[in-house]
């Protein structure tokens, strides 16, 4: 099976998806990947630095979706609110799941960075738990 979390530049949401399903997932014929709707800037200090506080490993450089990687999945996740779920209509082979997350905003004070990051982290934590207890399942 493959799974693939999808954000808007493949920075944040989706890596934290990404890291934490490795992290969790005991199911080894189970593959994930993630990558962004548009190319983006590299990976900021400010989001090495809190997953490092929060023991996730965020590996790579963001990467760029591609129509070929689409067609390759079973599972769609796309992490973000700002990417229509509906543009994923046409991979018929995958379910796609929309959890709608909000992005981080890298011109907030270090505080309210902070405390905002925390919360999106421990929002996708809490779904990717429930991801992998249902996939156990399968």
């Amino acid at each position: 099976m493959n799974i693939l979390f999808i954000c808007k530049h493949n920075r944040f949401r989706s890596k934290i998806a990404e890291a934490l399903f490795k992290q969790l997932n005991r199911n080894k014929k189970i593959k994930v990947t993630s990558a962004g709707l548009m190319k983006g800037t590299p990976i900021s200090n400010r989001i090495k630095n809190i997953t490092k506080k929060n023991k996730i490993n965020i590996t790579g450089s963001p990467k760029y979706i591609s129509d070929e990687v689409l067609r390759k999945q079973d599972i769609i996740i796309n992490v973000a609110y700002n990417v229509p779920g509906s543009i994923f209509r046409e991979y018929k082979n995958a379910k796609t799941i929309n959890w709608k997350i909000r992005d981080v905003h890298e011109n907030l004070s270090l505080k309210d960075y902070n405390l905002h990051t925390n919360r999106v982290i421990n929002r996708i934590e809490k779904k990717v738990k429930r991801l992998t207890r249902k996939l156990e399942k399968v």
